[in-house]
């Protein structure tokens, strides 16, 4: 219910923005023989010289710069700016047909003060823009490149509309032959004035809304203070500080938060503990998840993941099975040293468990894998306890080893499995990978590789343990291997 709230006040405003660029460009820009920039200032520059009416050049133009945007910016932008670009088209018609004179020609509103109707022009055509920019929107044109271009690099929007208008804007010197050099001058000179009043105007509204404050916040009552400000959807980070007058140690907390909420935040702190000290600051850019997207490039063309474990011997044999294409990245690696639970009731539970918890706390695509070693005649324990099979602390593989050994005194159903469940999150897609070997389970311990149950472990058809086998022949048979190999397999049906 609330996406759908959301879309229709994204429309709504979007409307609104293109009602005003309409009236602005057909009271204002027109009557005046203003050129202004995109697509609109080459229909205004082919109704001076030929009469066609303004819309018809604008809706043909665009229809060939939607073609490109529907790739690059998907369906979702484009069906706003689909939208944008025929309600545009309709308003301009009305507009015209509201206010056209009996002979045929567009009303000068403001008399003669043709600078006048330049300056309010370009202002309500920025801010106009800006509606539909900060409303997921578009009215066409170079505004579908200017969204293009800002998708990947922090460039500003108005610095792209100019860069494309310039060129647009100069060729109106030489449509107006009938006037004087003059007169012509002035005709590029007020076009280049409606252009960078506009551009400003739609920089200034943009980045009015995307400005952004960092609170510090001295409290006792810092606990209640941030469980609050968590409360309101917003991130707190609690720093260790000592109150150099009173040599106490001090908690400070730290939030950052888009300025149009300081006062809400303010309203907050006053009313847990009304004698907190705090400070705010404007702060020049805030990236990262609720704030803007870094959008430059990274320096190496591979694809990170994260394989969400710390152990040397999984992550040694996973990249060597993914290859170089793949930037395979640990919990360490991402500065993830927080316990993850495992309470799952199976191995799919357990992983899913560990990847959503990379996701939701650190923001990457992620896999995380469960395995364990099933023993028929111990009704498949260890499973999903394999780690833990002899202390709750797990990852003693020694331990683990000499219990199953215990477990398993003067039983001749040796038989076993090892498995191996991933998850893979990506986005808001999971996709699951299995992978299981069959074997048996020996009396006594053989070679000197591998981990955990390896030693003990002879898969079937072989007369070697996995610890006695080189990576690359455990790799090519293993539980593990198995699922990665199909998670490989995965990855690269979509390059």
């Amino acid at each position: 219910m609330q996406n759908i709230y959301l879309e229709v006040r994204d429309f709504i405003l979007i409307t609104l923005g293109l009602a005003i660029y309409a009236m602005a460009y057909t009271c204002f820009i027109l009557p005046y023989q203003i050129t202004t920039g995109g697509v609109a200032g080459i229909a205004a520059i082919v109704y001076y010289a030929t009469g066609i009416e303004v819309q018809v050049t604008y809706l043909l133009i665009n229809a060939a710069f939607l073609i490109a945007a529907i790739k690059v910016l998907g369906w979702k932008f484009c069906l706003k700016t689909i939208y944008g670009v025929l309600m545009l088209t309709f308003l301009l018609w009305l507009f015209q047909r509201l206010i056209i004179q009996d002979d045929g020609s567009l009303p000068q509103v403001l008399g003669n003060e043709s600078f006048m109707a330049c300056v309010i022009g370009a202002l309500l055509e920025g801010i106009a823009l800006s509606f539909c920019f900060l409303n997921n929107g578009s009215t066409g044109g170079t505004d579908i490149i200017a969204a293009i271009v800002n998708k990947y690099k922090n460039m500003s929007l108005g610095v792209v509309l100019m860069i494309c208008d310039v060129i647009i804007i100069s060729s109106c010197y030489f449509v107006f032959d009938d006037l004087d050099t003059v007169h012509r001058v002035q005709k590029v000179v007020f076009g280049f004035s409606a252009l960078i009043i506009s551009s400003f105007t739609l920089d200034y509204v943009i980045n009015r809304q995307r400005q952004s404050v960092q609170f510090m916040i001295f409290s006792r009552n810092y606990s209640k203070i941030a469980d609050a400000l968590n409360a309101t959807g917003r991130g707190v980070t609690v720093l260790n500080g000592e109150g150099w007058y009173t040599k106490t140690e001090r908690k400070v907390l730290v939030c950052l938060v888009k300025k149009r909420f300081s006062v809400e935040i303010f309203r907050l702190i006053k009313q847990i503990d009304p004698y907190a000290f705090l400070s705010m600051a404007n702060v020049q850019g805030v990236y990262g998840e609720g704030f803007d997207q870094m959008k430059v490039k990274k320096m190496s063309k591979k694809k990170t993941i994260v394989f969400a474990t710390n152990n040397a011997h999984k992550l040694e044999e996973v990249r060597a099975m993914l290859g170089e294409k793949y930037d395979i990245r640990s919990l360490d690696d991402i500065g993830c040293r927080s316990y993850i639970p495992e309470t799952g009731a199976s191995f799919q539970e357990n992983a899913l468990q560990k990847a959503q918890f990379v996701k939701k706390y650190y923001g990457f695509d992620c896999f995380a894998d469960d395995s364990g070693l099933e023993v028929a005649a111990l009704n498949g324990a260890p499973g999903i306890l394999s780690a833990r099979y002899a202390s709750e602390e797990g990852h003693d593989s020694a331990a683990n080893n000499a219990k199953l050994l215990r477990e398993m005194e003067g039983k001749t159903d040796r038989r076993a499995d090892f498995r191996t469940v991933i998850a893979f999150i990506e986005g808001d897609t999971t996709t699951y990978f299995e992978g299981r070997v069959d074997g048996e389970i020996l009396t006594e311990l053989h070679g000197d590789g591998g981990f955990g149950y390896d030693p003990l472990f002879v898969p079937e058809g072989c007369e070697q343990t996995f610890a006695e086998m080189t990576q690359e022949e455990k790799n090519a048979i293993s539980h593990r291997g198995r699922a990665v190999a199909k998670f490989v397999e995965f990855l690269k049906s979509r390059e």
